[in-house]
């Protein structure tokens, strides 16, 4: 692995958010802003130095920043898993594995004072363990950051035994740990277990032990009480940020309507969790990017020499998000799934049209993903002057002779 050229701009960040299977769509981004990076003649290291991310998307950004060497390397491998993916890959999905945990959780809500011992979550996800040292190459990833291919690596987890909000990054520059309200952040080693601990749904899948704060604290999806997801990008250097969302981004515009709508059912069960579910996933990235951008609007209205003399500054951020909503996508596929996961879902609602929200986080199943990543690289090109924008590509010099 040879030294990476010194780099003359501040480092690019990119902030990989969480929701389960639609990380899908985020992998398509990542292939069509390969296939832009190599049409404008730019190859191999990764142009994100500062990676950053939450649930899935931490598994993701962990991929790929572990191959910052060759980003198309990266992509083409990330890609590849995620093209042909198995539900059976993420957690037991045969009728033993179900009944073991789906459907002792589902007697647990009603009779759970008659269980000698309590299920801990709704699906074992122990299958994902082995996927992860298949698609993760950690020393690989120590090279990386030995040789200036990568500047840091953040993944973050909740904490339900203290309640904070963590960000454990590794980097071998000299960052300083911040500390905010409820979140802060821990130098650390990344392992398999802040990836488990970052990608544990709530309720979905099992908690996680990891060390903090020199004890042991069991962690959860790092997307529950993520106040500012595109905060870690910043602190480790990032000038400017790429994110990539696994929700449609929409305001409340789109209520306005003359056409009125019939009266709502009772929701059912996936439904409900289905909308916990988009809140903790969805609504703290589009509050985050909001804030910031109105940050970013009162620097500019500053004089130049305040600004200089201020600690805040302005950071470039390019959000790219879906552009259907990717629940409606899952209603069509969930079919898919295999049997007893279709049958323990079908007994909540979420293989309804209206219940398919949830079904959408656990939809690992290669129908889907496949919908998704094309999504994405749709979305993407369709915005390829944005894109191109951003990381101020220019046409590759083509050399006569």
């Amino acid at each position: 692995m040879e030294p990476a050229a010194t780099q003359s701009q501040s480092p690019i960040g990119l902030i990989l958010t969480g929701g389960g299977a639609r990380a899908a769509y985020q992998v398509g981004v990542l292939q069509a802003i390969a296939a832009l990076l190599a049409e404008y003649g730019h190859y191999g290291p990764s142009p994100f130095k500062v990676v950053c991310g939450t649930s899935a998307g931490a598994i993701n950004a962990t991929a790929l920043a572990s191959r910052s060497d060759n980003f198309e390397e990266a992509v083409f491998r990330i890609g590849d898993i995620w093209e042909n993916f198995r539900a059976e890959q993420v957690y037991r999905a045969d009728s033993l594995g179900v009944i073991r945990t789906g459907a002792k959780w589902l007697t647990a809500l009603s009779f759970g004072w008659m269980l000698r011992k309590r299920p801990k979550s709704l699906l074992d996800n122990s299958p994902l363990v082995d996927l992860l040292h298949k698609m993760i190459d950690l020393p690989r990833l120590d090279e990386c950051l030995e040789y200036g291919h990568l500047r840091a690596l953040a993944v973050t987890a909740s904490s339900y035994s203290s309640g904070y909000h963590v960000t454990f990054y590794q980097t071998l520059q000299q960052i300083q740990p911040w500390i905010r309200t409820q979140r802060l952040a821990q130098p650390d080693q990344i392992t398999i277990q802040h990836l488990l601990a970052s990608a544990a749904i709530p309720f979905v899948f099992p908690s996680i032990p990891l060390a903090f704060n020199n004890r042991r604290e069991f962690f959860g999806d790092g997307s529950m009480r993520q106040l500012a997801p595109i905060s870690p990008a910043i602190h480790l250097g990032a000038s400017k940020v790429l994110v990539i969302g696994a929700g449609q981004m929409r305001d409340s515009s789109t209520l306005a309507s003359d056409t009125p709508l019939p009266h709502a059912s009772y929701p059912s069960l996936a439904q409900i969790a289905g909308h916990a579910l988009s809140s903790i996933f969805l609504d703290s990235l589009a509050m985050d990017i909001e804030r910031l951008t109105r940050v970013n609007h009162t620097i500019r209205l500053l004089p130049p020499e305040v600004q200089q003399r201020s600690a805040l500054r302005s950071v470039d951020v390019l959000v790219i998000a879906p552009s259907e909503r990717l629940d409606y996508i899952a209603a069509k596929h969930v079919a898919a799934l295999p049997a007893p996961v279709r049958l323990l879902l079908g007994g909540i609602g979420a293989t309804e049209q209206r219940g398919s929200a949830l079904a959408s986080y656990l939809l690992f199943e290669a129908a889907y993903t496949q919908e998704l990543m094309a999504l994405g690289r749709s979305d993407t090109l369709a915005r390829k002057s944005e894109v191109l924008d951003f990381f101020d590509l220019e046409p590759a010099v083509q050399v006569v002779e």
